[in-house]
């Protein structure tokens, strides 16, 4: 009997490594991850070498440079690529610093926002009953109050600082998150993978942390990166009214206050901290929305 020729197919691993991570090849085809997150990369990168990037001295100033046009205007000056201000600071310098400070706002601020609302949101969702009502009620009273009002309100008791505009950023937008996530765990909880966990004897915080809360990251994710964006804004409208770090420091908003006051002759003051938060908070968008279609299993079929 002739021998019959058998070949081994490729393993599941080596499959795996050839097709790449379904997750990781749905970032990839994803448009609104890969321009959100590569403009958002470029702004880290400008955050963290701004000493190396900026070509000026975001500080130093110069009345004889005074309101200089940008680079393809007339009358430019040579090295100031988006002119300079009205006490002859350099445009383009403070707009890199300024990243500095909204980014520093949009992390740290988003991420405590997330982590308070979500564990709240949480418990509601999952343990139900007078949880449930304490949370949702304290919610409720929450959202009653207007935010940005309240932001100017809270930084105005806390004193100006960063830190009291993190502060108020937390203070106000942990309800954001707490909705979102209690809905979604009150969601995930009647699904028939969280009975059969019950049925092979999980208690519940196994359940919760182990089945629950990883089918809702990719909400939380995309939630996440909008509500850095929020951040962002939130913290020039108070630099815009001089409630957030010193005047000294570079901010986007502090540099549209100042540019409002000389946009009849030098725009381009006003105009690039506009662009630049405009495209800051699309790319965030962007980002969150992509992240929620790539991450999301069953939006990804």
């Amino acid at each position: 009997m002739a021998d019959i020729p058998t070949t081994t197919g490729p393993t599941g691993a080596g499959r795996l490594g050839k097709r790449g991570h379904p997750m990781l090849s749905a970032l990839r085809r994803e448009q609104r991850v890969l321009w959100g997150g590569g403009f958002i990369a470029l702004l880290v990168l400008a955050a963290l070498f701004a000493p190396l990037i900026a070509p000026h001295d975001p500080l130093e100033q110069d009345l004889m440079l005074s309101t200089l046009p940008p680079i393809s205007w007339p009358d430019a000056e040579p090295g100031y690529y988006l002119g300079t201000d009205d006490l002859g600071r350099d445009v383009l310098s403070r707009l890199i610093y300024g990243t500095r400070t909204a980014l520093t706002v949009a992390v740290i601020a988003a991420g405590l926002a997330a982590v308070l609302g979500s564990l709240l949101g949480l418990a509601a969702g999952w343990f139900g009953g007078w949880t449930d009502r304490v949370i949702s009620r304290l919610v409720d009273i929450w959202m009653a109050f207007p935010p940005v009002l309240l932001s100017v309100l809270l930084v105005a008791v806390l004193g100006s600082g960063l830190h009291s505009v993190i502060a108020a950023i937390v203070i106000i937008d942990w309800t954001r998150f707490c909705r979102v996530v209690r809905a979604e765990t009150i969601a995930q909880g009647s699904m028939d993978y969280v009975t059969a966990a019950r049925t092979l004897g999980f208690s519940r915080l196994q359940i919760l942390a182990k089945e629950i809360a990883p089918n809702i990251a990719p909400v939380f994710v995309a939630l996440l990166s909008l509500e850095m964006g929020i951040a962002v804004v939130v913290e020039a409208i108070l630099s815009f009214v001089g409630l957030s770090v010193s005047s000294d420091t570079p901010t986007w908003g502090g540099m549209i206050a100042a540019g409002r006051q000389t946009i009849h002759h030098s725009p381009w003051v006003l105009a690039a901290p506009l662009v630049m938060l405009l495209l800051t908070v699309l790319s965030f968008n962007q980002l969150g929305n992509g992240l929620r279609r790539a991450l999301d299993p069953v939006m990804r079929r």
